[in-house]
């Protein structure tokens, strides 16, 4: 069965989920990366997107990733096609993974950036890592060089940190820093041990 010892990783852009994976791989947590295995079908698949957005968004046999980000940020319905496409493939593979992971019977973390936005993953555990969306906008202006309205237009496509801490089961807060980040996956780390 998939999923039973799953705990899902989620967070806004520039919230701290690489930061946090880290250091909570670091306590031994094995993980299941969905940008990973994400960008992996987009390659595999680059003659669809070639046929969905055009040739010019794939260059020898790989997808220009910089290239299509901006269009699909910048236009929700292509956002909606690539999502149409990618997401059932990213669904099996994760799927399968967990299958694999399940058979150690102890937690491990699937980093799914649109864990909420998707609601298709039946897992019920769930980590966000937050920090105040002020913060966000400005570690990803800093992080990624983009100017305000393209930076909160990435942030704005995902649904809101606050409602991602809500949602979820524990919450790394990320809003201070590298030293406060470390107690505070030490605090999840035990969390979940417990929970399982």
């Amino acid at each position: 069965m998939a999923y039973e010892y799953a705990v899902a990783l989620t967070g806004g852009i520039a919230t701290g989920k690489s930061s946090a994976t880290v250091l909570l791989s670091l306590y031994g947590f094995r993980f299941i990366d969905a940008d990973k295995i994400a960008h992996s079908m987009l390659d595999l698949h680059h003659e669809k997107i070639a046929e969905l957005f055009g040739d010019s968004f794939v260059l020898d046999g790989k997808v220009d990733r910089g290239a299509l980000g901006q269009l699909v940020f910048a236009d929700s319905s292509k956002r909606k096609a690539l999502e149409n496409l990618l997401h059932p493939l990213i669904y099996n593979e994760i799927e399968r993974l967990s299958q694999e992971q399940d058979k150690f019977k102890k937690p491990y973390i699937i980093d799914i950036p649109l864990f909420f936005e998707g609601d298709r993953y039946p897992i019920s555990k769930s980590i966000t890592t937050y920090t105040p969306k002020s913060k966000q906008l400005e570690r990803l202006i800093k992080r990624d060089g983009y100017d305000d309205a393209e930076a909160l237009q990435r942030i704005e496509s995902q649904l809101d940190i606050e409602e991602k801490r809500k949602r979820a089961t524990f919450v790394i807060d990320n809003s201070g820093d590298l030293k406060q980040l470390q107690r505070e996956c030490e605090r999840v780390k035990e969390e979940i041990l417990n929970a399982f």
